[in-house]
C-alpha cells in the first residue's frame, strides 16, 4: 500500500496532540514557513468552536527553510517525508494521523471558522463517503474572476473540488491513499477513487460551500492572472501522456518558494 511506503520515509515529533482526536488535519508543506502561521491559527480557531479533538500535521516534505520548527512552535506535530511528491508528503501525515477523519489542506490556506462542525455533520450521513469544502480567492481580478468561475462549474458538475478534502480514516486506507507518482493534481485522482468507490456503496461526495476555505492567489501573483488559461495546456498533455515530473511542474510546484 502507498500509505505504507510512505511510513518508512519520515520521522516525527509530537508536541501536542489530543487524547482521542475525531478529525486530522494533514498540512503537506515544503518551504511553507512563511505561509504556515496564517493557515494553523485558523485551525486553532475552527478547532476553538468545535467540541471535539483535532490533531494538526505538518508533514513536512523536505523543506530546506524552518518550516519544521514554524509548525512545532505553533503546536502541530511534524512528520518529515523524504520521498519528494506531494502525495507522498499526504500519505506520510496520514500514516501518523490517529483521527477516525481525515482533513487534508494546502498549507497557503486558510480555512473558516466552522469548518470541522460542518465535516462533522456531514460525516454522519451515511450516503456522503467524502468531500470538502471549495475555496474562495484571497482577491479577485478578471483573470481569477475567470479561473475561479471554470473551476466552480467544473466542481458543481463533478463534486470534486479543493479547500480542504476530507475522509474517513478507513475509506483513505481502502483506496490506498494519495497517487504518490502525481506530482499534481493527485488531490483530484485521490476524490475521482473515493466516489468510485463511493458509488459501489450507494454513496456519494459532497461540498461544503457554506464553510469555504481561503485560497491563496500567490500562483496568479507569479505566473499571472491569466495564466491558468495560457499554461493550462502543459498540465493537460503531462497528465494524458502521464508525466507528471518536468521543468515546468517542478517549476510551477516544487521550486523552493521566495
Amino acid at each position: 500500500m502507498r500509505v505504507e511506503s510512505s511510513v518508512a520515509a519520515w520521522r516525527g515529533v509530537c508536541l501536542i496532540c489530543p487524547a482521542n482526536p475525531g478529525m486530522s488535519v494533514i498540512i503537506p508543506a515544503f518551504n511553507e514557513q512563511a505561509m504556515l502561521p496564517r493557515l494553523i491559527e485558523s485551525v486553532h480557531v475552527a478547532r476553538g468552536s468545535y467540541s471535539g479533538g483535532v490533531e494538526i500535521i505538518v508533514a513536512d516534505n523536505c523543506s530546506i527553510d524552518d518550516t519544521a520548527q514554524v509548525a512545532k512552535s505553533h503546536g502541530c506535530r511534524v512528520v518529515r517525508v523524504e520521498k519528494k511528491s506531494i502525495g507522498a508528503a499526504r500519505n506520510g501525515g496520514a500514516a501518523v494521523a490517529t483521527g477516525d477523519i481525515l482533513c487534508f489542506v494546502d498549507a497557503d490556506s486558510r480555512i473558516h471558522p466552522h469548518t470541522f462542525n460542518a465535516i462533522e455533520n456531514a460525516m454522519q450521513d451515511g450516503s456522503i463517503i467524502a468531500g470538502s469544502t471549495s475555496t474562495i480567492p484571497e482577491r479577485w481580478s478578471m483573470g481569477i474572476r475567470a479561473t475561479y468561475a471554470l473551476m466552480m462549474a467544473i466542481a458543481a458538475l463533478t463534486r470534486v473540488d479543493t479547500g480542504v478534502v476530507f475522509c474517513r480514516r478507513t475509506d483513505f486506507q481502502e483506496i490506498g491513499g494519495f497517487q504518490e507518482s502525481r506530482l499534481f493534481a493527485e488531490d483530484i485522482a485521490f476524490q475521482v477513487a473515493l466516489r468510485r468507490l463511493g458509488r459501489r456503496r450507494g454513496q456519494h461526495l459532497t461540498r461544503l460551500t457554506q464553510v469555504k476555505a481561503l485560497l491563496s492567489t500567490r500562483k496568479f501573483d507569479e505566473f499571472g492572472e491569466w495564466h491558468l488559461f495560457t499554461m493550462g495546456w502543459r498540465l493537460l498533455v503531462a497528465t494524458a501522456m502521464k508525466r507528471y515530473r518536468s521543468d515546468f511542474t517542478d517549476r510551477y510546484w516544487y521550486k523552493p518558494k521566495r
